[in-house]
């Protein structure tokens, strides 16, 4: 009776010390080498249905969970505009469940772009990211004297939020391991390219280092898009040069300074449309309609990001 009584002890305790040093080990953060941040559902579907994930990672006030596998890929997805950005990547980095301590960030998402500086599909790294809603927005009518109806806040007003300089040694390494990556087209739109003279030699995708432009305000038309240029230059000493405009990566940029890691973030946007109308088209009905560029863009924005990430993992701290 005491022999089975004690061996009855054992066994238990074998079991309870197993199960702790098992709960042990799954309370223990993930390691992330690489976080892809995308936007909206879109984006993160082909990351969603291509990878294979080992981990869901459910953390509170983001609607899907983080995602990671086995070799240190993560993604999530933010939500659309700045508000829902800033609040997911500040939880992200905020969570106790994972490892952030070796991590590098990447957006990887599509945008506009303006049809002198890429064309649907093609690829853009940034090396700055400006928000372009921050200052004075005026319209003619009111005052023409305004140079493209904008004026910048005071030195005593800037919120610091308004441009982010990239580190420019890490974009270059992912533009260079990124630069060759076979690009989707569609052959059908090669009619809407044509309709651009500007897009003269730019009759397919690429990838390029350029500079994005962060706005809630969502634009078309070439007066708005010549001032998003001028904002962009201005802001940033004419060191940056517009050519995708999108609606979070200063909040990204924004949430991962605040967090020390601003320097492991690269940002790249792929266009799905042309931030105006062809000659003559009309501003509205382009805003009413579907990108043309979007399957491409979305795609482009998997196979760019993804060789990214792969890069990332294996890079040396």
């Amino acid at each position: 009776m005491i022999t089975r009584t004690f061996g009855t002890l054992i066994s238990v305790l074998a079991v309870t010390l197993a199960a702790a040093g098992c709960a042990s080990h799954a309370d223990e953060p993930i390691p992330v080498r690489a976080m892809v941040v995308t936007m909206f559902d879109p984006e993160a579907k082909p990351w969603v249905d291509r990878q294979r994930w080992t981990h869901e990672i459910a953390l509170p006030g983001i609607r899907t969970p983080v995602r990671c596998n086995d070799s240190g890929l993560c993604m999530m997805v933010t939500g659309e505009g700045k508000v829902n950005a800033a609040l997911s990547v500040s939880t992200m980095l905020a969570s106790p469940k994972l490892n952030l301590d070796k991590a590098y960030f990447i957006t990887a998402g599509i945008g506009g772009t303006p049809p002198t500086a890429g064309t649907l599909g093609f690829a853009a790294w940034a090396n700055w990211v400006v928000d372009v809603d921050l200052g004075h927005h005026i319209l003619p009518q009111d005052d023409p004297a305004a140079p493209n109806g904008y004026l910048s806040l005071g030195d005593s007003d800037k919120p610091v939020t308004q441009a982010y300089q990239l580190n420019g040694v890490l974009v270059d390494e992912v533009y260079r391991n990124t630069k060759d990556v076979a690009l989707a087209d569609d052959p059908g739109l090669a009619a809407v390219r044509a309709a651009y003279p500007a897009q003269a030699g730019h009759d397919k995708p690429f990838v390029a280092e350029c500079d994005s432009a962060t706005g809630d305000n969502f634009f078309s038309g070439a007066a708005s898009s010549t001032q998003t240029g001028y904002i962009v230059g201005l802001q940033t000493g004419g060191k940056a040069h517009y050519c995708t405009t999108q609606m979070e990566d200063n909040a990204t940029a924004g949430a991962l300074a605040r967090a020390g890691k601003l320097d492991r973030y690269v940002d790249l946007r792929t266009a799905s449309d042309f931030d105006q109308p062809p000659a003559g088209g009309s501003v509205t009905d382009l805003l009413n309609a579907t990108y043309t560029g979007f399957a491409i863009s979305v795609e482009n924005a998997y196979r760019v990001g993804l060789a990214a990430a792969n890069y990332l993992v294996e890079r040396p701290n």
